[in-house]
């Protein structure tokens, strides 16, 4: 786990703002060739639980900048035949539409701040409450589930409505990007599991693995 890193003031969103600058420095500074291999080995844990593996419609995100590259494991679940479900950013209305995606090469075009996203002209919309696996971004974690998402908003705004049951919430991040605790607030939404390239940390709702 990285070491806690240095937080002056006692103010939430300026606790978060400087962690979020901290670990983004940490993680842009990744030689590419190790940023693929650690991806790799993050993404290797993430396809082996079983709440992936059991889900039919999962919701991802395409990675951008430093980010673990979520790639392969969007396209693993398109190949096994399941639904992918991808956000697209409304700014105006501050929110995550949510569409369905069938050819990420063809569909995805740079969005908000360049993310990859659908195009909003593709008319597969897609209602969160079919959705049972939810892949979540971020940039900083702590093993309790804590998580420091961009500054947005849009993860916390799009779960803190979701309608019915809440699928599982996964993060797979660079080890580096877990702190030992994140500031949180009463509209934060916690992760279930956090999966980096050498631990899975199992968190509210579902059970630990072997390793964790």
């Amino acid at each position: 786990m990285a070491p806690a890193c240095p937080v002056l003031d006692s103010d939430p969103a300026a606790a978060k703002a400087a962690l979020r600058r901290a670990i983004l420095a940490r993680r842009d500074a990744l030689d590419p060739s190790v940023r693929a291999r650690l991806s790799a080995a993050a993404l290797a844990r993430a396809w082996t639980l079983d709440a992936y593996q059991r889900a039919r419609v999962v919701l991802g995100y395409a990675s951008f900048g430093s980010e673990l590259d979520t790639g392969p494991l969007l396209r693993d679940v398109l190949a096994s035949g399941r639904t992918l479900v991808l956000p697209r950013v409304d700014r105006e209305g501050r929110r995550l539409v949510l569409h369905q995606v069938r050819d990420l090469e063809a569909e995805l075009h740079p969005g908000t701040w360049g993310i990859p996203e659908p195009a909003s002209s593709t008319g597969r919309l897609a209602p969160p409450a079919g959705i049972d696996f939810v892949l979540v971004p971020g940039v900083v974690f702590d093993p309790a589930g804590g998580r420091i998402g961009y500054g947005a908003g849009y993860y916390d705004r799009l779960l803190g409505g979701w309608p019915g049951a809440m699928p599982p919430l996964v993060a797979a991040a660079f080890e580096l990007q877990v702190v030992p605790e994140v500031p949180v607030v009463a509209t934060d939404r916690r992760v279930d599991l956090v999966v980096t390239e050498s631990r899975t940390y199992p968190t509210l709702r579902l059970e630990p693995t072997e390793d964790s």
